[in-house]
């Protein structure tokens, strides 16, 4: 006879028995072979899917291609003994991926960074614990970019209207004025190629000799790069050495074409005799305004009907003022020169001949601030200037500004696509630079 209870006694262990077996690991089945040597009591397959990672598909690389697959359990190579563990033999012993020079910029476990967060912040993170966000927190306020920007990786990226390295210091303009005054012609900030910071674009490219970089311009416009067959930032064969990169874009010398001058041209007229031929009377080929291709101009902006003429000479574009208006209203314009309606006189017919205001009143409009008479530099009519026309560079509401003072390029001020107002050049339509010697239009000679 068995004792009382026994039978309850034996259930209850068989079934603590099974659960501790079942608590153990899949890769670790003592019972799948019946002894050392003994046929393993699982199917291929289900030995084979125990000894891969989680997720990996039939096929895949048996325990990390580390080790062996022996009745489902993984043995790592032993070559180097110690160097493999793991129960499918993920972990590497000492071996974290190296970023920047370093391993780890945590402490390295099984193969991987773990991230220093002993506070719980989180603001160390990264495949390398490479990204420290704690860089970012502004020392008065102890924000993350004192509150007015996101960080990302130890960096702030700031919000409209603020700048510096955490976001600390406000612009004295609008965010609306900022993003007007980096929009360039293409309607992109800084033409993608640059940050904007209150209102100035920094453009991303830095030339090392400290002269313009490859990208440059007040809105980054200008990409240099486009001008080389080959870039090479150090090299200086723009247009393939037969032209000149002017913001970008090649303007190619007499006998040569192609967006990078890499073509040669057919003419049968020698260099000089095209040129020739383009100069007329002026003393510049197609009178500054154009191109000259084998004796003949072709004048530009493209499509431009204002600058017409067999060499480029006139630019009805001279009869306009400030605000495009021809001839001031009162006259028309012939080869840019205003032919004024009666009763008007002037360079843009500007004056009227008659005035309704006397003598006196007319010359306290004429004075400038120091009490001068239009700076002595011209005549009273009817309250308003009128510069001397034997100094041709004199200019201005008081005739207080000096033409000379513009930039030139190509020996014209304002290169002849802008008005020069008193010592800055105001270009016209699709042109920029300080002398107007950019071309920013969708087309280009």
């Amino acid at each position: 006879m068995r004792p009382p209870g026994f039978s309850n006694f034996f259930l209850l262990a068989s079934s603590l028995l099974f659960a501790g077996l079942s608590a153990v690991p899949q890769s670790f089945s003592p019972s799948l072979r019946s002894w050392p040597g003994a046929a393993c009591r699982l199917s291929r397959a289900e030995s084979e899917r125990r000894c891969r990672a989680p997720g990996q598909p039939p096929g895949a690389a048996l325990c990390h291609g580390r080790g062996r697959c022996d009745c489902g359990v993984c043995i790592c190579h032993v070559t180097e003994p110690g160097m493999f563990f793991g129960p499918l033999c993920e972990c590497h012993e000492w071996v974290c991926e190296t970023y920047d020079g370093s391993t780890c910029a945590g402490t390295c476990h099984c193969g991987r960074c773990k991230c220093d967060n002993s506070d719980g912040s989180g603001l160390v993170y990264g495949k390398f614990c490479e990204c420290d966000d704690r860089e970012c927190i502004d020392d008065e306020t102890e924000e993350i970019c004192g509150g007015h920007g996101k960080c990302y990786c130890g960096n702030c990226y700031c919000k409209a209207g603020w700048h510096g390295d955490k976001c600390e210091f406000q612009c004295d303009i609008t965010p609306w004025e900022s993003k007007r005054r980096c929009t360039s012609p293409d309607g992109k900030i800084c033409s993608n190629r640059g940050t904007c910071v209150c209102g100035e674009c920094s453009c991303h490219d830095v030339d090392p000799t400290g002269d313009w970089g490859d990208i440059h311009g007040d809105t980054c416009e200008c990409d240099e790069r486009d001008c080389r067959a080959v870039y090479d930032r150090y090299s200086d064969d723009f247009c393939s050495g037969h032209g000149q990169c002017n913001c970008g874009r090649c303007d190619c010398k007499a006998g040569w074409h192609g967006k990078k001058c890499e073509h040669p041209q057919s003419c049968m007229l020698s260099a000089e005799e095209s040129l020739r031929r383009c100069q007329g009377s002026s003393d510049l080929p197609c009178s500054g305004r154009g191109k000259c291709e084998c004796g003949k101009c072709t004048c530009y902006p493209p499509g431009d009907h204002r600058v017409y003429g067999k060499t480029c000479e006139c630019d009805d574009r001279r009869c306009e003022d400030l605000d495009g208006v021809v001839c001031g209203g009162h006259g028309t314009c012939s080869c840019g020169r205003c032919v004024c309606e009666r009763g008007w006189f002037g360079r843009l017919c500007q004056h009227p001949r008659k005035c309704n205001m006397t003598e006196e009143q007319s010359k306290n409009l004429c004075e400038s601030a120091d009490g001068i008479l239009c700076s002595g530099k011209g005549s009273c009519h009817c309250g308003k200037c009128i510069c001397s026309a034997e100094e041709w560079y004199i200019s201005g509401e008081f005739c207080d500004c000096d033409d000379r003072d513009c930039d030139k390029h190509d020996g014209l001020i304002c290169t002849g696509n802008g008005i020069c107002s008193c010592g800055n050049c105001e270009c016209w339509d699709g042109w920029n630079g300080n002398a107007c010697e950019i071309w920013l239009g969708s087309e280009y000679p």
